[in-house]
């Protein structure tokens, strides 16, 4: 079992991302400052991760296909696969996930969860906003979440009932 990650950096539109990956699986994609790490192994995986966020970008992959893992609590893990499932274009709010998860009374502990995403685009944690419609919170910064919900809607067309 290699315990050491695979590090890769795309330059996105919006940013560089840093993409790591252990055990066959991808344990982040985060928006980072500049490069960091002085060994750098680019994956097979890593490199699909690249070609699937290239896509993204492009406008024309509206859903991932790769392995993940984030470690986390069960409460997490039942977040993060709620925000997993929030479709390409689409928004949700904080309060309608807690609903989701069966505990609507965890409106706050959702939204630090969600703050906590290391799996960003993938895991679109961008996707989740205000229930007024208001963007709130973005671990990269509100002009990041913008672009991001923005580019979807602009490749996705009308969604039904999107709050954003």
């Amino acid at each position: 079992m290699n315990d050491s990650f695979d590090i890769s950096y795309y330059h996105s539109p919006i940013g560089l991302i840093q993409i790591k990956s252990i055990n066959h699986k991808i344990c982040s994609v985060l928006f980072v400052e500049k490069e960091t790490e002085a060994l750098m192994i680019d994956s097979v995986l890593n490199k699909e991760c690249i070609k699937q966020l290239k896509e993204y970008f492009a406008g024309t992959r509206l859903q991932f296909d790769l392995p993940i893992f984030q470690i986390g609590t069960d409460f997490q893990q039942k977040v993060w696969n709620e925000v997993y499932k929030i479709p390409y274009g689409d928004t949700t709010a904080y309060a309608l996930l807690a609903h989701k998860i069966g505990d609507i009374k965890s409106i706050r502990a959702v939204g630090t969860t969600n703050g906590k995403n290391k799996i960003a685009i993938i895991v679109p944690c961008h996707r989740v906003i205000g229930s007024d419609g208001s963007l709130t919170g973005y671990a990269w910064g509100l002009d990041k979440k913008e672009w991001l919900l923005k580019h979807e809607i602009e490749h996705s067309g009308p969604v039904e009932g999107r709050l954003f």
